[in-house]
């Protein structure tokens, strides 16, 4: 994505930002518990945090156990930027996740998350398995492109994947922080309203517009988190930088939706 001279934009390969939201897998759930096809949504949720909370004070589901319900992207190519969501709002889980991985095996971009080794793709690593999904192209580690051998998606230390907060923790967990707070910190608008604790309620309520507005936002901030990081590492200078941020900020400007025009509003007063 970035040439030498430090402008975005000048190499063949793309960059992906990309971010989740997951609900209670109430389906799986009831499997795993054997209760029966009765049982509401609510109460299988309600069983599963209840045994999670006994068995380690908290109510943080394994990953297996999470369902997608949004996956949210940020596309730097070209010239262009542009943030969207995946699919539609009622699409079925294993269609979403296919969706992600046939961007990989179409465009080969560089992935940048933030916690994305720790959440988002562990995820999709154990939905897309139930699901049956193909994913050659992510899972390659030299077998078919030996350039994969020395920087793939799935090690920790390669950056075809970037997990950006893993790295400025220096993989320490004790170091992580969240971006919410990198976000606000470094003058960018953060979370507005929603966080991933919210999205399970969000959801039982019909708002699944609200969850896919708010993932978006979330690869917004990653991305220009990203850029500063940019910057930080010499990749950006001062001008080339501002180019960038200016192409988010027009490009956001240009969107309709109510979450663009708060997160505009909230950057303008960070």
């Amino acid at each position: 994505m970035v040439s030498e001279c430090g402008q975005l934009g000048e190499e063949v390969t793309p960059t992906l930002i990309f971010d989740i939201e997951t609900i209670p897998d109430t389906d799986g759930l009831k499997k795993l518990y054997d209760l029966s096809a009765e049982t509401s949504a609510q109460d299988v949720a309600n069983i599963a945090f209840h045994k999670r909370r006994q068995h380690n004070g908290s109510e943080f589901l394994p990953l297996h156990q999470h369902r997608v319900v949004a996956i949210s992207c940020a596309l730097r190519e070209g010239d262009t930027f542009k943030v969207w969501t995946l699919g539609v709002a009622d699409e079925p889980e294993g269609q979403l996740i296919q969706r992600f991985f046939d961007g990989i095996e179409k465009y080969t971009p560089n992935l940048v998350s933030w916690n994305g080794g720790g959440f988002d793709l562990p995820v999709l690593h154990y939905r897309g398995l139930i699901h049956g999904v193909a994913a050659s192209r992510y899972w390659d580690m030299g077998e078919d492109d030996r350039e994969f051998k020395w920087n793939n998606y799935i090690s920790r230390y390669h950056t075809r994947h970037l997990d950006l907060m893993d790295l400025m923790a220096l993989y320490q967990a004790r170091a992580n922080a969240s971006l919410d707070d990198i976000a606000r910190l470094c003058g960018f608008p953060g979370k507005l309203g929603m966080d991933g604790s919210k999205v399970w309620d969000a959801f039982k309520q019909g708002e699944i517009e609200a969850i896919r507005n708010y993932c978006e936002t979330d690869v917004a901030n990653t991305y220009l988190v990203f850029l500063r990081f940019q910057l930080m590492r010499g990749v950006l200078n001062q001008e080339s930088y501002a180019r960038e941020i200016a192409l988010v900020r027009d490009t956001l400007s240009g969107y309709s939706g109510e979450h663009w025009r708060e997160f505009l509003q909230a950057w303008d007063k960070a």
